[in-house]
């Protein structure tokens, strides 16, 4: 039998301390990255991969997150007026491109809860969880490979990448086995921010997952875990134990900017500007010029 449509969930409900002060008032998920917030290119990677009901989880003083999807009809008429039709057409396309709906998250209590808040509206459908903060260059797509991957195996299914093994204490690591397919392993294990020494792998988990409803009565029950948080990665842990249930990675080999880091933040800025067309071709023999006075 078919699935039923996917749905997709994005958590942007952090307290974004690593930008401060400049996300005392702005949430981090709408610092611009060039020229748009950060989160309208997780939502568009998420339209792209054919989805178009798209749930995001905010936390307090993230009202900026629900006010830039929606219509700001003030703005549109000035723009009419003007003849500013380019503009139009982008400030329109954030609040046309998906049905987009807002959910608290509360009391913030990790990732697992925030992704557990999103049941009510889930439903029994299939959905995908995409971080509001963890950029997949458009070039390179990765979604719908793990949505192809989830209609396949009829299992979770999780984005992986290789990372240097002295960096892997910043993610959760997978034990993993191979499979048929060099870039998909089936995941044996999860360690939320192990020490090297303690690293099943250096594949990191990032932020994209696909899950099956069934994940929330796992979520359910989770005890909090590491930081004193309800941890994604302990109910993942459980479903990659189920013989019968299953849990598998995709291993990505593209473009990913943290934009939850202050210096990845920056490069991602740089290396998306100097791919643009109307930025690029300034922007390059500028940044070749300035290296070379360091």
């Amino acid at each position: 039998m078919p699935h039923k449509p996917f749905k997709a969930v994005i958590p942007a409900a952090g307290l974004g301390t690593r930008f401060l002060p400049a996300t005392k008032a702005m949430p981090k998920e709408m610092l611009p990255v060039v020229d748009k917030p950060a989160i309208q290119y997780v939502v568009e990677e998420a339209v792209a991969s054919g989805i178009q009901d798209i749930l995001i989880i905010v936390g307090r003083n993230k009202n900026n997150i629900a006010n830039h999807f929606d219509s700001v009809p003030e703005l549109e008429q000035t723009l009419v007026r003007k003849g500013d039709n380019e503009r139009l057409a982008k400030v329109q396309q954030s609040n046309e491109m998906a049905d987009i709906h807002i959910v608290r998250q509360g009391e913030p209590r990790g990732l697992g809860h925030a992704v557990w808040r999103a049941k009510a509206h889930v439903g029994d459908h299939p959905f995908a969880v995409l971080l509001g903060d963890d950029l997949i260059d458009e070039r390179d797509p990765l979604l719908p490979t793990m949505l192809d991957e989830y209609d396949k195996r009829g299992a979770t299914v999780i984005a992986l990448m290789e990372v240097d093994p002295s960096q892997i204490h910043m993610y959760g690591a997978a034990a993993v086995e191979a499979t048929d397919d060099p870039d998909v392993v089936r995941v044996t294990g999860l360690v939320e921010k192990p020490a090297t020494e303690d690293a099943p792998s250096n594949l990191a988990v990032i932020g994209r997952y696909v899950l099956s409803p069934e994940v929330f009565e796992i979520l359910e029950r989770t005890e909090p875990g590491k930081g004193g948080e309800i941890q994604l990665t302990d109910a993942l842990e459980e479903l990659a134990a189920d013989p019968e249930a299953g849990v598998y990675g995709v291993v990505f080999r593209g473009r990913r900017y943290d934009t939850g880091d202050r210096l990845d933040y920056i490069k991602a800025i740089v290396q998306l500007a100097v791919d643009r067309e109307d930025l690029g071709p300034e922007l390059r023999p500028w940044v070749k010029e300035f290296a070379e006075t360091l």
